[in-house]
């Protein structure tokens, strides 16, 4: 389940990308399968493991073109260990929402950006957002929990203090947003709740199946329902 647009991000054979707070490695998968040279970038050193192991998997069945390579790396987006200018393409996917100090990460994620390469960033989108606080204390605060809910024009202009210059905005997700209404609304802890379980079941075979229909209905939707706003950037040569 892809929040980005990799064609957009130009994503390719030795194209060096980061994917900053991989989590569990989604889009650090698809650059890989791309032939990227690909860094997934976590504060979790569990989740990097599982991570790391699944870059190898992808190795051994034959997943991974001859440009492929990838690696883990455990640390924080307050300061990431990497020279200004590293990577091509920077990808931030539902990360910023939980970090208190979200303009110094966003000069890290210039910072590491190469001039001319692409940034892009995500973050739940405000009224989906917004209609889960409603209904749950429980959906944000936690320790670890989103802190704050975007609107995307505010995220805008962080991020073009920073230098950067828009090049596109969309939506995504459109189905997922019902889900976690569902599980606000009942309780987030209570996933055997029965429409919680059916709604779950829905996504789990929309991923695996990918049918014509439900595809042209989340495009159709994502402009009005979509649970993320997707942010592209790319950095001045000069």
């Amino acid at each position: 389940m892809l929040t980005v647009d990799f064609d957009r991000l130009r994503v390719g054979r030795r194209t060096r990308f980061i994917d900053v707070g991989a989590g569990a490695g989604r889009h650090s998968y698809e650059a890989l399968r791309r032939g990227a040279d690909v860094t997934a970038f976590d504060l979790d050193e569990v989740e990097l493991k599982g991570v790391d192991d699944m870059f190898g998997a992808m190795q051994v069945e034959g997943e991974v073109p001859s440009t492929g390579a990838a690696s883990v790396q455990a640390g924080t987006i307050l300061d990431m260990p990497y020279a200004d200018g590293t990577f091509d393409v920077v990808l931030a996917s539902e990360i910023l929402e939980h970090v208190p100090e979200d303009e110094q990460a966003i000069s890290e994620l210039e910072r590491i950006l190469a001039p001319g390469g692409t940034l892009a960033v995500t973050v739940p989108r405000h009224w989906p957002e917004a209609v889960c606080w409603a209904l749950s204390d429980e959906y944000h605060a936690n320790e670890g929990g989103h802190i704050r809910i975007y609107r995307a024009s505010d995220l805008d202009a962080k991020l073009r203090s920073r230098g950067l210059v828009p090049l596109h905005k969309h939506h995504a997700h459109a189905l997922h947003a019902p889900y976690w209404w569902i599980k606000c609304a009942v309780g987030v802890e209570r996933d055997q709740h029965p429409a919680v379980r059916a709604y779950h079941r829905l996504l789990v075979w929309d991923m695996m199946s990918a049918p014509r229909t439900t595809r042209i209905a989340e495009q159709v939707l994502n402009p009005i329902l979509g649970k993320s706003v997707a942010l592209y950037y790319t950095k001045p040569l000069a």
